[in-house]
């Protein structure tokens, strides 16, 4: 990441956490001396409702305060998303952009089905994975661990830190201990292409 800024982007449906992810991420890297911007963009809200989140990070200060139109980096919470073109999951990305699937399906099928020659698709069960170790289908957290997989802008072991300290003070000890265990194996079992 060294010097550039990272723009993610989000898609998921309400009541999966990207909001709370979005955010969550930008908060923890400014432990990493490093600045963050995090926000949600939805219609109506309501549970289930497709939405949208942002994270910008960067070493240097941000001084964008938009949505992100080009991302380098997608996040698909709900991979039923990719069959509705008005989520418009691949809007303004490249053939750079890396994609991170919340599926059980194979790297290769997903990138099928987005059509975008030139990207990184890397999948993982995050719903899987929750439902293991915080027992709800809230992927939030463990997508955030897959992310931590394919770039370094913070380790686990930091992510798990602010986890701690963000969530102490809301969440019991089973539910904190669930999301660490949530991240930590998304991060190993991410699949890439």
């Amino acid at each position: 990441m060294a010097g550039q800024m990272v723009e993610i982007r989000w898609h998921a449906r309400g009541g999966q956490g990207a909001k709370t992810a979005a955010m969550f991420l930008a908060e923890s890297v400014l432990t990493q001396g490093k600045y963050g911007q995090g926000f949600p963009e939805y219609g109506p809200e309501r549970r289930g409702a497709p939405m949208r989140g942002y994270t910008r990070i960067s070493e240097n200060p941000i001084r964008r305060h938009c949505m992100i139109e080009n991302p380098g980096i997608v996040i698909i919470l709900d991979p039923s998303l990719l069959d509705s073109p008005a989520a418009g999951v691949t809007a303004g990305v490249g053939e750079n952009t890396v994609f991170i699937v919340n599926t059980t399906e194979t790297p290769a099928a997903i990138s099928k089905k987005l059509n975008v020659p030139g990207a990184a698709v890397h999948t993982v069960d995050a719903t899987g994975i929750a439902l293991d170790t915080i027992g709800r289908p809230i992927p939030n957290m463990p997508m955030i661990g897959a992310l931590l997989a394919v770039d370094d802008m913070m380790s686990v072991k930091d992510l798990q830190t602010a986890l701690v300290e963000q969530l102490g003070a809301k969440f019991s000890q089973k539910v904190i201990d669930g999301n660490l265990a949530a991240v930590e194996r998304a991060n190993k079992e991410l699949v890439s292409a």
